[in-house]
């Protein structure tokens, strides 16, 4: 994994394990990466992601308990669809 650079399927399949608590949440469409922030963009509207959560996921996910993911999910902020005219 080239330093600096987050594995793109540990963030696709945290957005799995938190969609199993909040089917909201969507699937996957992009990512930016902002210091220890990542902000994930996905069908349905955005979640905050940290750096080491992530990194976590990546070599150790057992360690991310379901209380973790319970809060994580709740953060999930829902896209605003724009009003037809």
């Amino acid at each position: 994994m080239p330093q600096n650079k987050l594995p793109l399927y540990a963030i696709v399949e945290l957005l799995m394990r938190l969609t199993g608590i909040n089917p909201q949440i969507g699937n996957y469409k992009n990512h930016a990466e902002r210091g220890d922030e990542v902000i994930v963009k996905t069908t349905n509207g955005t979640i905050q992601l940290s750096r080491a959560l992530v990194l976590s996921q990546f070599y150790k996910p057992e360690d991310i308990g379901k209380r973790d993911l319970e809060s994580l999910a709740s953060r999930f902020r829902k896209r605003f669809s724009k009003a037809k005219s």
